[in-house]
């Protein structure tokens, strides 16, 4: 199955796809787009508008706005796909494990996953950052200690299902290795569920991370994040709104474009989403989204 030759017909999709590699590479080569140190304060700056030098302005310590956001980029965006990659990694392992060996390891691994989901995501990410303390080291550990279950779990169900097809089973009888099944056989028709999942789980992490930042458990000043960018412009958002205007846009802009692009990956890996796709029922599908 070609991807990207289904991918390709979804505008929404490719324009999606188009943004987030985009703003991605901005990110990595933020020190040479950027047009100023976001940390270099300059009071008789302060609150300044928009200006050929500064496009979006100054904030309340006459810092360059737009390096700000461009710099931000690092940890509202690529922190996240980090953050991602290991917990896919880790979940994926017990998932994997879980799902293919099944018995007192499964068990195992299902009541550890089973612990951790028992509690609201939010309030056990808060209570590891209260333990551990703020900072962007423990706001990383608390993450993937709250998101690797879940991706077990997702992908254990995967695994299971595709374990017991006979081309599996016969495989097994022949006395082919565990490893070599599960490599060769379980992970090709695994990775169109686990392409989605990850896709689909990025947009949520963006907001988590930003509104931590927000209420100032996450990423600590002087250093530019989204949400701490809101949370520094909120005491002027009456006299000055368009401070908060450029984070608040970009984080609706990439959470958007992370979603429509699990959306079309979805359609695109699946071939029965993809037969029975038309104009009608992908607007229907939008319709009751919104």
């Amino acid at each position: 199955m070609n991807i990207w030759s289904n991918l390709r017909h979804d505008r929404i999709g490719i324009l999606s796809l188009v943004t987030v590699i985009a703003v991605i590479v901005i990110g990595i080569c933020a020190p040479i787009i950027a047009p100023h140190d976001p940390l270099t304060v300059n009071m008789s700056l302060r609150y300044n508008g928009s200006t050929w030098s500064y496009w979006l302005g100054n904030d309340q310590l006459g810092r360059c706005i737009l390096s700000r956001l461009i710099y931000g980029i690092r940890p509202s965006i690529l922190l996240v796909l980090w953050i991602l990659l290991i917990s896919i990694g880790i979940g994926t392992a017990l998932g994997f494990i879980a799902g293919y060996f099944k018995g007192k390891v499964d068990a195992w691994i299902m009541r550890i996953c089973d612990i951790m989901l028992s509690f609201p995501g939010y309030v056990m990410t808060l209570a590891i950052v209260g333990i551990l303390g703020v900072g962007l080291e423990n706001i990383v550990i608390a993450f993937i200690l709250t998101k690797w279950a879940w991706f077990a779990r997702v992908i254990r169900t995967s695994v299971m299902q595709y374990t017991e097809l006979d081309y599996i089973r016969f495989a097994k009888a022949s006395g082919i290795s565990n490893w070599h099944i599960i490599r060769r056989h379980v992970v090709p028709v695994t990775f169109a569920d686990l392409t989605v999942i990850a896709s689909s789980s990025i947009g949520s992490m963006i907001l988590q991370i930003s509104g931590f930042s927000f209420l100032g458990l996450g990423i600590q000043a002087p250093h530019a994040e989204w949400g701490m960018m809101l949370n520094e412009a909120r005491e002027v958002m009456f006299t000055r709104p368009e401070m908060m205007l450029a984070p608040g846009i970009a984080i609706i802009i990439m959470v958007s474009a992370f979603n429509f692009l699990a959306d079309a990956l979805q359609v695109a890996i699946d071939p029965r989403l993809h037969q029975s796709a038309s104009p009608y029922t992908s607007s229907k599908k939008w319709q009751v989204r919104i």
